[in-house]
Order: structure tokens, then C-alpha cells, then sequence
């Protein structure tokens, strides 16, 4: 079961619109009593060792895909650690200011680790803190991220974590593998997220090598992600989005424009293909956050010095929306696996 403590959301309403609740997945009554007996067990053990320990989560904005990492994180610790784990989680309601709010009150608050989710909530933690350990997920390139120069897998100091980054130049040959014959794509993301640029600058570098015409639209944030997805739908055959928070919390926009006028979204994650999108190479995001929560493990039980943990990844799996495609009457190459509903 997921233990939460205190979760503490800044805002009473979203200043965006969340994409779908994730699901919680149900066991038979077997799995749930060995779980529960390896939940005791550990709470027993920590208990004995007279270790407690308090995780201050930072996450930029509810959407399935950080939702599912969250929760993924939380499971493995409670899985480890039992009942001796308490989560402060908080929610910066798609604001990077509210992220430095609240990763400065962990460090006041004196946290024993901190869980940044999404890029500007790691970026927030790094300036909070050079002493409590952070982990970054659902982090896509952490020396874009991080303004490292140097940048070779291990971030060194008090931050490692889990990247949310698909082959980028896999990303760009689904869509021509999707569309042998398109010739215009518009790449459409947030200028405020920094990973967001890196994909989409990867991305137009290896669509252009297949001969198509590539159109960046950036928009400021949600209030301008209309007007922006319109230009862009009018101006080409298909669009791709990276993993961009602002658009995985507004898909509901993306798709009342783009659906209607027939133009294939292709996504950087499962969760904005499921809103509106056609196809992608997904992860699952809550084994993201458990990886990521098993790493938290060995960095509090001192199995693990945090300054030299490699940034670590997990695999790609192609995936479609039914729905969408049944509407714009696209035909679904081998190797794809449909979104459950």
C-alpha cells in the first residue's frame, strides 16, 4: 500500500489541466499478503535498527506519467523500509518558483533525501542544497538539465537519478516508419523546459537527415499552447511532442486541434499519446520512480555513495492509441502494442 504521511499541494486547483488518474493495478489476495509480510518484515528490521526516515517529494505537476513515477518511488521505499519512511509530498502546480518554495522547506525541514520529479523540480533542489541527497526522475538529459559541460553519466556531488530519455533518433524514424511519405513536422514544446528543447533539436536533426522539412513552435506556457498548436496544425502533415510537462497536462488542447484536422501527433511518452497522440516509444514511468526508489534505499541504508550513482535508464516499448488512429484511419505498423484504456 502507498504511505503518505503529509501531502501538502500549494494550490487547491490545478493552474493546468491534469491528464487521466493513473490506475492502480490490483493483485490477487496472495501477492497482497506476501507483499504485507515483506512490508512488516522490513518495518521490523528498520525498527530494530532505530532508523526513520523522512523523503521530501518535489513533483512540477500532476499529470499520469510523473503521477506514476511518484508513486512507483513511494512503493519501493515502503517496500524496503515499511512503516519507518514518512513522504512529505508536494505538488508545484506547474510553477518552477513554487519548486524552490518548497525543495528550500525540505532543507529547513531537514529532510534525509529529496526526490525531484520532472526537471525544474531537480534544478530547484541542486540550488536548495549541496548536502542532502536529491534524485531527479522523469529527468531527461541531466547535463542540459544541470548546466554540466562535462557530463558523462555520473553528476557527481549530492544529485544522481533515473532519465526519462527514449532513443531520440528511434523517436524520429517512427514517424517516417508511421508516415513514409510526409514532408512537413512541426515540434511542438514549452520554452521553459530546458530537456524539451534538447529533444526537439535532437529530433529535427534526424528527421532532416530523412529529407523532411522540420518547424519548431515553442509557446511560453499553457496560456499560449492554443494559439501555438494551431499554427503549427496548419502548417504541417504531423507533429511531434517530447516529453513535455505543460503539454502532458494540457493534451486535452493538442487534441480538439489537431483530431479535428486530421494531422498524427507523435508523442515522446505514453501518457500524451494517450490524450493525443498516435503512436510513441514509451517507458513505464512508475518502474522509472521504483528504480529510482531503490536507489533512495542504498543511499539511506549507506549501501551507496550518491556522488558516484551513474544516472540510470529503463526500456522503450512501442505503443499506440487506438482510439486516434481509428479516427484518422492510420494503419498500425508491426511491433506496436496498443494503450489499455
Amino acid at each position: 500500500m502507498r504511505k503518505i504521511t503529509r501531502r501538502s499541494f500549494l494550490t487547491a486547483a490545478m493552474s493546468c489541466g491534469a491528464a487521466a488518474a493513473l490506475s492502480a493495478c490490483g493483485g490477487s489476495t496472495a501477492s497482497s499478503a506476501a507483499a504485507s509480510s515483506v512490508a512488516s518484515a522490513a518495518s521490523a528490521s528498520g525498527s530494530a535498527a532505530g532508523k526513520k526516515f523522512t523523503v521530501g517529494i518535489c513533483q512540477l505537476v500532476q499529470h499520469a506519467a510523473l503521477d506514476a513515477a511518484t508513486q512507483g518511488f513511494e512503493d519501493a521505499l515502503t517496500d524496503s523500509f515499511g512503516e519507518d519512511v514518512t513522504f512529505d509530498f508536494q505538488n508545484a502546480q506547474g510553477d518552477s518558483a513554487t519548486c524552490a518554495t518548497i525543495t528550500n522547506g525540505f532543507v529547513s525541514a531537514g529532510v534525509d533525501l529529496i526526490m525531484a520529479n520532472a526537471t525544474p523540480a531537480l534544478q530547484a533542489a541542486q540550488a536548495a542544497t549541496n548536502d542532502i541527497p536529491i534524485l531527479g526522475t522523469s529527468v531527461t538529459e541531466y547535463g542540459v538539465a544541470l548546466g554540466l559541460t562535462d557530463f558523462s553519466g555520473v553528476v557527481g556531488g549530492n544529485i544522481s537519478g533515473t532519465s526519462d530519455l527514449a532513443p531520440l533518433d528511434q523517436q524520429a524514424a517512427m514517424i517516417v516508419e508511421w508516415m513514409p511519405e510526409v514532408k512537413k513536422v512541426g515540434l511542438l514544446y514549452c520554452s521553459a523546459e530546458a530537456n524539451s528543447q534538447y529533444q526537439v533539436d535532437e529530433v529535427q536533426k534526424y528527421l532532416e537527415e530523412k529529407g523532411v522539412v522540420v518547424t519548431q513552435y515553442s509557446f511560453a506556457d499553457s496560456n499560449d499552447l492554443s494559439s501555438v498548436c494551431q499554427n503549427a496544425a496548419n502548417e504541417n502533415d504531423a507533429l511531434y511532442v517530447p516529453t513535455d510537462n505543460t503539454v502532458a497536462a494540457n493534451t486535452g488542447i493538442v487534441d480538439g486541434i489537431c483530431r479535428p484536422a486530421k494531422k498524427p501527433v507523435f508523442a515522446g511518452e505514453e501518457g500524451i499519446c494517450s490524450g493525443c497522440g498516435v503512436a510513441t516509444l514509451s517507458i513505464s514511468y512508475y518502474d522509472l520512480g521504483y528504480t529510482t526508489g531503490e536507489m533512495a534505499v542504498k543511499i539511506l541504508n549507506g549501501e551507496a555513495d550518491i556522488s558516484s550513482m551513474p544516472i540510470e535508464y529503463t526500456d522503450v516499448t512501442k505503443k499506440y492509441n487506438k482510439t486516434i488512429c481509428d479516427d484518422l484511419g492510420l494503419t498500425v505498423p508491426e511491433g506496436y502494442v496498443a494503450i489499455e484504456a
